[in-house]
């Protein structure tokens, strides 16, 4: 369901186009979906470790920095999934979101403290969702890469990833009690970037733009965390996505430059659709619905809210804007990808700082580990 470029100019903020996504066949009962993998296993004879220096300190630093998600959190932690993360309650007080023209203008204290924990619910799940195609997208690098370096490195993510995906799991089912099924704009994104036979596809949607987003979300959601247990857990993940971002824009600096200016804009475009796709399942259409809301409505006024109100979205870009700049493919050709970048409002992080150097200050696993506080 790849977008045309018209699509990508012309509807950004289309309705219609959103909740036809959003309408897509998804099957809540669904337990098995099954992808075609397009791609071929490569060998490589060359085993000479540490020929990409960068990629393999990376490496090193994984080894050090695992972390059991069993024995290293304390389940033991009450949690009240209502006020774990009170800033969700972000319509309470709000006069954008109460003004009678509003589709959830009727709500008062009660409805919002059920959006606050079904919001809650709604996003760790897709969290859960997103980890699981990680897992299998990094698996999938380690097939296809045909770098040794890139394949150590991408090995310790696969473990990683399954950490994530037990320890999201293990959350929502005794600490939330509620989940939800993978957003469908979630599930064919990934869809797409696991069906792209090119390797570095799968690197540009998944480790830069998957979980570059991922990191912005996780570094809000810690920073407002009021459970422990909620608390340490993302900075825990946050410690391993930092170093699965910086393992892309190690990977794709060096492939790039190779390329034709043809193949850098199809890869600019790709980008620009992974990140569209990914603000568009943030308006939340599952929620909207499960609360009796006009999901139509709800995702219009939403999008025609005041840019001060829409903080949480442009955050989601703190991370892929920056990443994006230092592979060149902001300014590429004629600079497409910056205008687009531009139209949505994001272009305020272009000069943030990119992963390669942030990955190491991000390491709340090592820095525990070293205060003696994880064994």
């Amino acid at each position: 369901m790849a977008l045309t470029e018209s699509d990508l100019i012309n509807d950004v903020n289309d309705v219609d186009r959103i909740m036809e996504i959003a309408e897509f066949n998804t099957n809540p009962d669904e337990l098995i979906h099954a992808v075609q993998d397009n791609a071929e296993a490569i060998f490589t004879w060359n085993y000479d470790k540490g020929e990409r220096a960068r990629l393999d300190k990376l490496y090193e630093k994984a080894k050090t920095s695992q972390w059991n998600a069993q024995t290293d959190l304390d389940w033991s932690i009450d949690v009240d999934p209502y006020t774990a993360l009170g800033v969700l309650a972000e319509g309470q007080g709000n006069d954008y979101f109460q003004r009678p023209e509003s589709p959830f203008g009727h709500f008062g204290d009660k409805e919002w403290n059920e959006f606050s924990y079904q919001s809650f619910a709604w996003r760790l799940s897709q969290f859960l969702h997103g980890e699981q195609g990680a897992l299998l997208c990094t698996a999938k690098i380690v097939e296809t890469v045909p770098w040794i370096d890139a394949k150590y490195y991408a090995a310790t993510q696969v473990v990683d990833e399954a950490r994530h995906v037990e320890v999201f799991d293990k959350y929502l089912k005794e600490k939330v009690e509620t989940e939800y099924p993978i957003s469908p704009h979630l599930r064919v994104l990934l869809d797409d970037i696991i069906t792209d036979s090119r390797w570095d596809m799968t690197y540009l949607g998944m480790q830069i733009m998957v979980e570059g987003l991922a990191l912005a979300a996780f570094g809000f959601m810690q920073q407002f965390a009021e459970d422990p247990l909620l608390k340490k857990l993302l900075r825990y993940v946050m410690a391993d996505e930092a170093r699965h971002v910086a393992f892309g824009v190690l990977s794709l600096q060096e492939l790039y430059p190779q390329m034709t200016q043809a193949e850098i804009r199809e890869r600019q475009e790709f980008a620009f659709e992974c990140g569209l796709r990914m603000r568009d399942r943030f308006l939340q259409q599952e929620v909207w619905e499960r609360m009796g809301v006009d999901v139509r409505k709800a995702v219009k006024y939403q999008l025609d809210a005041p840019a001060e109100m829409k903080e949480f979205q442009a955050m989601l870009f703190s991370k892929i804007v920056p990443n994006t700049k230092k592979l060149g493919l902001l300014d590429a050709g004629d600079g497409w990808l910056r205008k687009r970048y531009e139209e949505i409002g994001v272009i305020q992080f272009e000069d943030w700082e990119d992963t390669t150097t942030e990955y190491e200050a991000l390491d709340g696993v090592a820095a525990d580990r070293e205060a003696g506080a994880l064994a």
